[in-house]
């Protein structure tokens, strides 16, 4: 394991990288611990945060192009930033159900299933992880 091929990237793939680990680790603290209490609102906003930067610094990361300079994966940014108010907004009118799934659909495919991608041959998470 060796964090050379993360720290010699273009500045926005370590940005992304770093806030999608941070999101990670936090995500799990979130959706182990008591909810609505202080510590998880401000936590999940710490969170919020995070994934608003994992989801805009992916629009400057072009290392896979299907479409120009973009790729499906530009689509799942666009989608997070969509669904990042919608799930603040239900938790402050109180829509328990409807914050729980958007927050835990975004936990589950913005972060564990597009990071499960980052490790496939030929991506720098999976140099980083496995060795070149």
């Amino acid at each position: 394991m060796s964090l050379a091929p993360l720290l010699e990237a273009a500045p926005a793939i370590p940005l992304h990288a770093s806030a999608a680990m941070a999101a990670f680790v936090l995500g799990v603290v979130q959706l182990a611990a008591p909810k609505g209490t202080l510590p998880h609102r401000t936590l999940g906003w710490i969170w919020v945060a995070l994934m608003g930067m994992v989801a805009i610094s992916s629009f400057w990361i072009h290392e896979l192009r299907l479409r120009g300079p973009f790729s499906p994966i530009h689509l799942l940014s666009i989608f997070t930033l969509a669904v990042l108010p919608f799930a603040v907004w239900k938790a402050r009118r109180h829509e328990v159900g409807a914050h729980r799934r958007s927050m835990i659909m975004l936990f589950s495919g913005a972060l564990v299933v597009a990071g499960l991608f980052t490790l496939l041959p030929g991506r720098i998470m999976h140099q980083v992880v496995f060795g070149p």
